[in-house]
């Protein structure tokens, strides 16, 4: 790391540094949202099948979701490593974690495409894929795993770009990506006439755009922390503490796709194919707003962990108040929005009356407890950057599989409205997770800010 970045992560004013790393951030975190959701946007407005075809992309999402998990299991695990490492001023150690996770990168990518292609229909059908939405369904997961390669490199490595302290060249990335996904959609949906098949090409385009950007930086003289053939090996011990402490992440995004696929058969169940489809909706919103809350708390990575590793515990402290304060505010604005103003973003997916007032209606419920939930992506994400895997792990575990998934099925048993059951499980999971997330991180604090420096957790 060169002596300007070293200059910024420890000596720069907190509020002003977490900014400028964490709004290139956001605004990238943003824009790869936008890879489903302008996917969704133009899918929802073909001429007679838009609305079936919408649900059908409502099926396939929690396995894309599944797929992006693992460039967080090796990205997220393995960037905040390499900034300890070079807080500790171990560049060749950091450089080590980086080749290493580019080799994981890989195998987890040609291992998911071989397995998803030979048992996509059977998962789908699971996934609560219907005769008449496992068709499209099928279209677009077929292509879609073909960028899978593309998908795990651009998102996996950009974590770091983003951990030297390139948050820009990182916004960048993903812009570049996004940008050709918007333009290409609509030529290839509407143009072309190729329905969902164009949208999953479209992104699959876009995706190898972007990991061809991040592995240029990554090997030229640009970065601080080069892409280098004799780092590629696999390494036991390396490849173990990028696991650990990418498990909290990954657990975050895995369990996400596994929730979907309880949404979607509970509400195939009770409701049919338009409360999947209002699933959809909704589960891209809440994406959206996790993701611009975890971006921003991953601004703040960098500078915890350099400043853990290099002994500033001031700094640390200091990055740890803000970056929740912030968190928590940004979630309560959020939360707003959804409660009070559902309609305004139902409708950029779609314009049938029916699904809009349904969706409408749900969202009320099913964000309730978003209002408080930005502490707990704030809280998690400092874990992460101090190198404490085993307690970011539960509490990623905690709220999806030991509360949510347990009541999506236990609450349709106690109330006449069976879909009105399922929703409120995700306000209730919310406000038990972030609650226990909240003594958890209190009694913790001072314990994790005087103990010597553990990456394994």
């Amino acid at each position: 790391m060169n002596v300007m970045m070293n200059n910024r992560f420890a000596n720069e004013k907190i509020p002003k540094l977490i900014l400028s790393l964490a709004a290139p951030a956001v605004v990238a975190q943003l824009i790869n949202a936008l890879y489903n959701v302008v996917d969704r946007m133009f899918i929802g407005r073909m001429p007679g099948t838009g609305t079936i075809a919408l649900t059908s992309i409502g099926i396939v999402f929690p396995i894309i979701m599944m797929i992006g998990s693992f460039s967080a299991l090796i990205g997220f695990g393995g960037a905040p490593l390499a900034s300890i490492k070079m807080g500790e001023g171990k560049h060749d150690k950091a450089e080590e974690l980086l080749g290493s996770c580019f080799s994981m990168l890989l195998i987890a990518s040609l291992g998911l495409t071989i397995a998803l292609l030979f048992f996509k229909s059977q998962i789908l059908t699971l996934f609560g894929a219907s005769p008449d939405t496992l068709p499209y369904a099928n279209d677009y997961l077929t292509i879609c795993l073909i960028g899978t390669g593309p998908v795990l490199i651009s998102l996996g490595l950009n974590q770091f770009i983003a951990a030297q302290g390139f948050a820009k060249t990182a916004m960048f990335t993903i812009c570049v990506g996004a940008a050709i996904n918007i333009i290409l959609d609509p030529i290839f949906i509407f143009g072309l006439k190729m329905g969902v098949q164009g949208a999953a090409l479209a992104t699959v385009i876009s995706q190898t755009f972007s990991a061809a950007w991040v592995l240029r930086f990554l090997i030229s003289k640009k970065s601080n922390l080069r892409l280098r053939i004799r780092h590629m090996g696999l390494r036991t011990k390396i490849a173990g503490s990028v696991l650990a402490l990418g498990l909290s992440p990954f657990i975050m995004q895995s369990t996400e796709s596994l929730v979907q696929i309880v949404f979607n058969t509970s509400l195939a169940r009770y409701g049919g194919d338009l409360y999947i489809g209002a699933m959809g909706i909704m589960s891209s919103l809440m994406q959206i707003f996790t993701l611009l809350l975890t971006s921003f708390a991953q601004g703040a990575q960098p500078i915890i962990g350099y400043n853990y590793g290099s002994g500033d515990l001031k700094r640390v402290k200091s990055t740890i108040v803000f970056c929740s304060i912030f968190c928590g505010v940004f979630g309560l604005a959020m939360w707003s929005i959804a409660i009070f103003l559902p309609e305004l973003p139902i409708m950029i997916f779609t314009n049938n009356p029916e699904l809009i007032a349904l969706t409408a209606k749900l969202m009320k419920v099913f964000f309730l407890g978003t209002c408080i939930y930005g502490l707990q992506l704030a809280f998690q994400q400092v874990f992460i950057a101090l190198g404490q895997a085993k307690v970011s792990i539960f509490i990623a575990v905690l709220r999806k599989i030991i509360l949510l998934i347990p009541l999506v099925y236990l609450l349709p048993m106690f109330f006449t409205s069976k879909t009105d059951a399922v929703i409120l499980a995700e306000p209730i999971a919310d406000f038990c997770a972030v609650l226990t997330c909240c003594v958890l991180f209190g009694l913790k604090v001072k314990q994790l800010l005087n103990r010597p420096l553990e990456t394994k957790g």
